[in-house]
């Protein structure tokens, strides 16, 4: 049955890529997401999750889809050969995709699933569909320190050929601390989960505590969502999670997608998984307009990311 989903998956993809284009951004209360998502914007937002479903919320390439293996491991007590049934935008929705026909969208796909559902979205809270909150889901919200993200986000831009065009690095660095990227400010994402994590049903991660610590990050989780795993089945987690092996495998590196819309030869979907490769990117100068720009877009929080200078 896996086999036969991600075939069809990979042949839905090919047969559209024609259309496929690096598609404009259009603002959704004031956050710009991709034209063929408001396309569905109704639709999204009137989504109605059962109570049981888990929500993985993340600006984008802030360690998505390790939480996503991460969780599905949890799920199936850490049977690796089940968390191969199918590629991970399968086994764990897309929310709010949406492409060309007959590339199915993330709420085609929820439609076909039973609960509970493993759902991924980079939606800003205040995008997020209401019903999640009425129905008290849990929420699982992963959070990376600024110019990391920013740095792999950029890569990321350049390889899938939907996403608006990214422009040069210099220029690339400004549109991150505008909001001008796909799903926004990472300042007003990171900051408005934060903000709700103690009256809503949340856990809240650091990508660079996940990096350090694993283990105590996947108990973490794992007590979020009220299970039960052994030591054993932990470690196994730990190991099948490692950034090697999810590059390694093919269910979690996103080889399903065809080069015409993610062209893996310009930058691997997993490129390095590291934390502080942003010190190979910035300029000391860069560096400076870009801290001077982070303390006033988040002096009214303390939220405790890594100092990485």
């Amino acid at each position: 049955m896996a086999e036969k989903e991600e075939l069809t998956y990979k042949e839905a993809i090919q047969e559209a890529s024609g259309s496929i284009t690096r598609f404009p951004l259009i603002p959704v209360k004031g956050v710009p997401l991709m034209s063929y998502i408001v396309e569905i914007w109704d639709s999204i937002w009137a989504f109605s999750p059962d109570p049981s479903d888990i929500l993985i919320a993340t600006y984008p390439k802030a360690g998505t889809t390790w939480t996503q293996e991460i969780i599905d491991l949890l799920l199936h007590n850490g049977d690796a050969a089940a968390c191969k049934r199918a590629p991970t935008p399968i086994r764990s929705p897309f929310l709010e995709i949406n492409s060309p026909p007959p590339i199915p969208s993330g709420l085609d796909l929820l439609k076909n699933m039973n609960p509970p559902r493993l759902i991924k979205t980079h939606l800003p809270f205040h995008l997020v569909p209401p019903g999640f909150l009425e129905k008290n889901c849990k929420i699982i919200y992963v959070a990376r320190n600024a110019k990391d993200n920013l740095v792999s986000y950029f890569y990321f831009d350049n390889m899938n050929l939907c996403q608006p065009e990214p422009g040069p690095w210099e220029g690339y660095i400004h549109k991150f601390m505008r909001g001008e990227l796909s799903w926004g400010s990472w300042y007003d994402h990171v900051k408005g989960y934060w903000l709700e994590k103690e009256k809503r049903n949340i856990l809240y991660l650091f990508y660079e505590d996940l990096k350090e610590n694993p283990r105590h990050e996947v108990e973490r989780i794992m007590r979020f969502l009220d299970l039960s795993v052994s030591d054993e089945v932990i470690d196994k987690i730990v190991e099948n999670t490692t950034f090697k092996n999810m590059k390694d495998n093919p269910m979690t590196n996103y080889s399903c997608i065809p080069p015409s819309v993610f062209d893996q030869s310009i930058s691997p979907f997993m490129r390095k998984g590291e934390v502080g490769d942003w010190k190979n990117h910035f300029t000391p100068e860069q560096i400076k307009i870009f801290e001077e720009d982070y303390e006033k877009q988040m002096k009214d929080v303390n939220i405790p990311f890594r100092s990485l200078i």
